[in-house]
């Protein structure tokens, strides 16, 4: 046997051992890597959330999950925030005063309630004992609801009725209007819910 036959010889099985370790570091590696990625539970537990609202028409609501809470995005009419302030007499928090800091982020103390008055963001949980309010976008009189109903939310279980920016009406058994969830905008069509801080 030559000496260029006993290297070739060697050459062969180390390139066959460093490509099985090669596979067998990258069969270690990505379970270790995928770890980084937030798990489900970590996700409930309040990582943040990106939505794409590109295809949310003006009257349409959107619904994600955040911290195993159902969180709405409602893209408002022109009309429905021109309707905003006329109700601001009959609601029990107009100015959002009540638990500022814990129920409405600074940016969206305002008559819309948001960072962009055409978007509303609310976790859609009633503050009474926390059913979900069902949409009643339509105005006018409807069942279980005035007659000069400016369009809103209807909490089924009990009666509360809110706004289009989640504020609770007078004299109904929610002692505060629906909670805004920290949020900011990533790009036009591109929304972080869980997150307003950039860093």
């Amino acid at each position: 046997m030559s000496e260029q036959q006993v290297d070739s010889g060697k050459r062969t099985w180390l390139i066959t051992s460093a490509c099985a370790g090669a596979l067998g570091g990258a069969a270690v590696a990505v379970p270790f890597v995928s770890t980084f990625q937030p798990s489900e539970r970590a996700r409930a537990a309040g990582a943040p959330v990106e939505v794409d609202i590109s295809a949310l028409k003006p009257g349409e609501k959107l619904t994600v999950e955040w911290r195993g809470k159902p969180v709405w995005i409602v893209r408002r009419t022109p009309q429905q925030l021109a309707e905003l302030p006329k109700v601001d007499a009959l609601l029990a928090d107009p100015k959002s005063q009540r638990k500022p800091g814990e129920l409405t982020p600074a940016y969206a103390r305002n008559e819309a309630r948001s960072i962009k008055p055409e978007f509303f963001v609310a976790v859609g949980i009633c503050s009474h004992l926390g059913c979900s309010p069902s949409d009643k976008f339509a105005t006018g009189a409807q069942a279980s609801l005035p007659d000069n109903w400016a369009g809103g939310f209807l909490c089924p279980c009990h009666g509360s009725t809110f706004d289009m920016a989640g504020r609770v009406y007078k004299n109904k058994p929610a002692p505060d209007n629906l909670e805004v969830p920290p949020h900011m905008y990533l790009s036009d069509t591109r929304l972080l819910i869980g997150e307003d801080k950039k860093a």
